[in-house]
């Protein structure tokens, strides 16, 4: 079998582009960041549209992510479990809030930082919390007229 050069070199350059292009698509989703930090926890009523993997963000900007859910069989509400990156301190009085990117987007979590000269430490719990909100619901009060 014989060898061509120039095949050899466009099959190099093909091995190259798609090595390249699988490092970055895993540094744009965040496959391949570190996963330093500290955990928080929150309860929340509704956490409709949020699983584990979710971005976490303060200012827009992914500081951490979603590492646990469960239901609270006591107090019938979600209780979730954020990490939150290394460096990134969080005033005590910070509520969280489950947010949407759009009428078509994903929900993501959102912590609303509060004033507070003290920061939350590792394994404390966001009490100041927002579930979801439901675009179904919401519809559906407008078309009843908010008779329900």
């Amino acid at each position: 079998m014989s060898t061509n050069p120039t095949e050899v070199a466009v099959g190099a350059i093909v091995l190259a582009a798609a090595i390249g292009f699988v490092a970055y698509a895993g540094q744009i989703t965040g496959f391949s960041a570190s996963t330093a930090g500290y955990p928080l926890t929150a309860s929340f009523r509704s956490l409709e549209g949020v699983s584990v993997g979710t971005d976490v963000r303060l200012a827009g900007v992914k500081v951490g992510s979603v590492t646990d859910v469960s239901l609270n069989p006591q107090t019938f509400r979600a209780d979730t479990e954020i990490l939150v990156q290394d460096g990134i301190d969080v005033p005590d009085d910070s509520a969280i809030v489950i947010s949407s990117e759009g009428l078509l987007g994903g929900n993501y979590v959102e912590i609303v930082p509060g004033g507070s000269p003290f920061n939350f430490e590792a394994g404390a719990e966001i009490e100041d919390t927002q579930g979801a909100v439901s675009l179904v619901s919401l519809l559906m009060k407008f078309v009843s007229g908010g008779n329900e």
